[in-house]
């Protein structure tokens, strides 16, 4: 079966592809990568200004997002256990650091007092430095361990929810697909995920060290001193305070960023898609100013976001320095009275200094959750869709038919409040050609889509050989049509592999046969690599024209019993039209042919014409007697062949 209807593949190009000069725009016109998005975007403030997008329903998405992680649940074990040996590993070391500054610090206290006997132990100094070392090169090991099991973890998971999106995309029926712009799904199937997977690689394991190290740090500077604990802990509420405060100005000022940072990526994209017309109507001017406007606007709003957020490190550097200093100096008291050695007051130190880290750290990662969460939200909302209707059990998984079409008082509508189609009858035999004409919106797309069950009827039945097909499985159904669209649809290979497309497991000389039929061979083996020229993401290096003799060939390949056209020649040049409209002929010769019809002229041999209008039948007939019917036909006949008064007269 040919595939021109096809908008673009999920994992190819097409109409979806990202908008010009850039990724696949996220939510909010954002794109992966840049400011708040992942683990520490927005720069060193780690993204804590940025506007964090929330989900409709955290507690239920968090706990479906668990489901997918539940079955590496071993996984996590270890990587808990490596995260807190790794930690516990660095948390030991300055308390240990700690012993040899003590030890230094007697040596010379005493060797000053000239206390007798009194000298720096560089052996056990030694001993210490060696622990050390092993320590460091031990936690390393448990860190790199964690990290791989992560990333293992993480990205299996990812991979479970790609498959299972994946699988559901090609169950959900067309109206899911007609209903939501391309670029919104393929964000939520790329962006989306990527953006969770990066999460749980890089957050999830910083969650981990960061709880660790909290609660280590805090053991170990209670173990060390109570007091001086008490006195560290004090500048924590105000640290929150700070950031809580600073966060939720700039979060205004971000907020307005990334949406002039879309109205400019908006503008852009659309000045230089068309770039010919603003030349030809010379709007250049016009749109310098508007882009200058904006562009304004996106650097009064940046420099203040930028500027307000990064007040947050320096105000906390002061108030950790006001903390490093009341510890110091209590400290300083604490070892002149004996109660603590200089050793424990410079590992204390180091403590309080790692103390806040993993909080602030744990503070971003909260609003990574967030915007996560959200993510995931969006990819279950697609896991979430209905359904097509499943076949039944003995629905015709082969099938061959000659080609007898019928509709039987058929009913459809988009929507059950808006029928289109109330009571439609058509009856088409095998190898008869049948027109389908009418204006915009008439239904004639309705009804091809209707035939191939990309939709489904609301009543009655649609029959082939008398064989109802909801009795064939999709399938076999779609096998048994062939389609040439005006929309070509050509993916990125050679052309070889586009025309062996129609039909799989397809020999050289069928190929080549199928080309020369539809009159592309020639021109195929002028390009300089002949059948194996890759064509590009929109095949743009090839002509319009031999783009559509190419799904012509291919339509030819996958020998379909039923064809299904959409005139293609409008844009075309007379000699290749030519071209195309005898390859077509040959592709039509002994099948049934639906042609949606748009220049009369290419219809009036039709076996027989279907005038709709407003998703009914309105007139049926040769060309001949629906001229003589002098009705919506001939009006519409009439508009194309004669010549309209375009002045009046000169005198």
């Amino acid at each position: 079966m040919s595939n021109e209807n096809r908008k673009g593949p999920v994992n190819g190009s097409g109409s979806g592809a990202p908008p010009a000069g850039g990724r696949p725009m996220g939510p909010g016109g954002r794109r992966p990568g840049g400011p708040g998005f992942g683990p520490g975007g927005g720069g060193p403030r780690g993204g804590m200004g940025m506007p964090v997008e929330k989900p409709k329903n955290f507690r239920k998405t968090f706990f479906r997002l668990l489901l997918y992680i539940k079955p590496h649940r071993l996984a996590l074990l270890v990587v808990l256990l490596s995260a807190i040996l790794g930690n516990i590993f660095n948390v030991l070391s300055p308390r240990i650091l700690g012993q040899a500054t003590t030890i230094i610090f007697e040596g010379m206290m005493g060797k000053v007092n000239n206390v007798s006997g009194s000298s720096i132990d560089f052996s056990r100094i030694q001993q210490i430095l060696l622990l050390l070392i092993g320590l460091y090169f031990t936690s390393a090991m448990f860190r790199y361990l964690e990290n791989f099991i992560m990333a293992g973890v993480s990205q299996r998971t990812v991979y479970g929810m790609r498959t299972d999106v994946s699988k559901k995309l090609s169950r959900i029926p067309l109206k899911f697909f007609d209903a939501r712009s391309h670029g919104d799904i393929l964000s939520r199937v790329t962006n989306d995920m990527d953006l969770i997977a990066g999460t749980l690689q890089q957050s999830m394991a910083q969650v981990i060290e960061s709880a660790v190290m909290v609660v280590g740090v805090l053991t170990m500077m209670l173990i060390i001193s109570p007091s001086m604990t008490l006195i560290a802990l004090v500048t924590i509420p105000i640290s929150f305070v700070i950031t809580a405060m600073i966060a939720k100005r700039s979060q205004r000022y971000f907020a307005a960023q990334q949406k002039e940072l879309g109205q400019l990526n908006g503008h852009v994209e659309e000045m230089y898609g068309g770039h010919l017309i603003v030349k030809a109507f010379n709007h250049e001017h016009k749109s310098i100013q508007e882009f200058n406007t904006i562009n304004s606007r996106l650097y009064d709003a940046s420099w203040k976001a930028q500027f307000v957020s990064g007040l947050i490190m320096p105000l906390l550097g002061i108030v950790n320095n006001i903390g490093y200093v009341l510890v110091a100096v209590v400290g300083g008291i604490f070892v002149t009275q004996g109660s603590i050695t200089i050793g424990n007051v410079q590992a204390f130190i180091q403590y309080s200094r790692q103390f806040t880290h993993p909080i602030i750290q744990t503070a971003n990662i909260a609003n990574i959750l967030q915007s996560t969460v959200a993510a995931a939200e969006r990819v279950f909302e697609i896991l979430d869709e209905e359904e097509e209707t499943v076949d039944s059990e003995h629905a015709l998984a082969n099938f061959r038919p000659q080609g007898n079409v019928r509709f039987e008082n058929v009913k459809f509508g988009y929507s059950e409040d808006s029928i289109l189609m109330k009571d439609m009858n058509i009856s088409v035999q095998s190898g008869q050609t049948i027109a389908i004409v009418g204006p915009t919106g008439a239904g004639k797309t309705t009804l091809v889509n209707l035939l191939m069950r990309f939709y489904e009827v609301n009543g009655g039945r649609i029959t082939v050989d008398d064989i109802d097909i909801l009795d064939i499985k999709r399938g076999s159904l779609r096998s048994i049509f062939g389609m040439v669209l005006q929309d070509t649809w050509l993916f990125k290979g050679t052309i070889y592999d586009n025309i062996a497309y129609g039909k799989e497991g397809a020999t050289e000389e069928e190929i080549v046969r199928a080309a020369t039929t539809a009159h592309a061979d020639h021109f195929i083996r002028t390009l300089p690599d002949g059948y194996a020229t890759v064509l590009n993401e929109e095949a743009s290096n090839i002509s319009q024209g031999q783009r559509q003799l190419i799904t012509i060939a291919r339509a030819l390949l996958a020998d379909p019993a039923i064809l299904i056209l959409d005139e293609a020649t409008s844009s075309v040049d007379t000699r290749t039209e030519i071209l195309i409209q005898k390859a077509m002929k040959k592709l039509m010769q002994g099948r049934t042919n639906f042609v949606i019809a748009h220049r009369l002229s290419t219809i009036r041999d039709a076996d027989l014409i279907l005038v709709m209008n407003e998703g009914d039948v309105v007139e049926k007939g040769t060309n001949a007697q629906l001229l003589e019917m002098n009705g919506f036909y001939a009006d519409i006949y009439n508009s194309q062949f004669t010549e309209p008064e375009l002045y009046g007269d000169a005198g």
